[in-house]
């Protein structure tokens, strides 16, 4: 079984490749997410968020990366980094902290510089 820092990098390897299969199977049935504490939502909407980002971002890739496994879970720091489709560096610090069980992420905390996100959120609306 890979221990919670293994599957911290798994998971974000999966978003940078574009792999969605390998991000259901990571996540366990009933997997929760939250961004800036806002809404609950499952795995296919943050798989569908993912998709629409790589979609607009091109060069999308994490930097910076700084990962600890906890007790229950992981907690990670990155640079999300690529170019935005008017030419504008997308360049967005953030931290995940997720809870894991028997090997599989039950519950994921995004917590992201709304500031900087400014422009993705436009490039998406």
């Amino acid at each position: 079984m890979m221990d919670n820092q293994q599957i911290a990098e798994k998971l974000f390897t999966a978003f940078e490749t574009g792999d969605m299969d390998t991000v259901r199977d990571i996540c366990a049935p009933g997997f929760r997410a939250r961004q800036n504490l806002k809404n609950e939502f499952d795995v296919e909407t943050l798989i569908q968020f993912s998709k629409a980002v790589s979609a607009i971002v091109s060069d999308f890739r994490y930097e910076d990366v700084t990962r600890y496994a906890t007790e229950s879970g992981f907690v990670e720091e990155h640079i999300v980094r690529g170019t935005l489709p008017n030419g504008g560096q997308l360049t967005l610090a953030a931290c995940v902290v997720a809870d894991v069980e028997h090997g599989k992420i039950v519950h994921l905390r995004e917590y992201v510089d709304t500031e900087a996100a400014a422009g993705l959120s436009a490039a998406l609306a």
